[in-house]
């Protein structure tokens, strides 16, 4: 799925973010969801970390998806090199690549078991 992702949004510009620095904050409305194509990034619950996500890691996409306020936060761990990818490239590249699609609800029906998981 990320080889797919990164592939379709080759053309788009990477964005920069610096080690420490706040990516997404918790309660926000989802404008992107990320790709890690360098560096890491930590994903907070509720103001503890649950995830370190590393170069072809994904997050964000359930605020993305759902259209609701973010669930977590990210801060870069470390200098990091996103894709970041908007709401509607997103329903695109389902639309017309309807196997993605697929692998895309797999992937967040994954990360929603590992969240409550997380929280127990």
């Amino acid at each position: 799925m990320v080889a797919e992702l990164v592939k379709a949004f080759e053309h788009e510009a990477p964005k920069f973010y610096d080690a420490k620095k706040p990516i997404m904050q918790e309660g926000q409305v989802g404008l992107f969801m990320y790709v890690v194509l360098k560096g890491s990034v930590v994903i907070f619950l509720a103001g503890t970390p649950v995830e370190k996500v590393g170069p072809g890691g994904v997050f964000g996409e359930l605020a993305l998806i759902e259209q609701q306020p973010r669930a977590a936060s990210a801060v870069a761990l470390s200098d990091c090199e996103l894709l970041a990818i908007s709401r509607t490239a997103l329903l695109e590249l389902i639309k017309t690549k309807p196997a993605f699609g697929k692998s895309l609800l797999a992937a967040v029906a994954d990360r929603g078991r590992f969240m409550v998981s997380r929280l127990r």
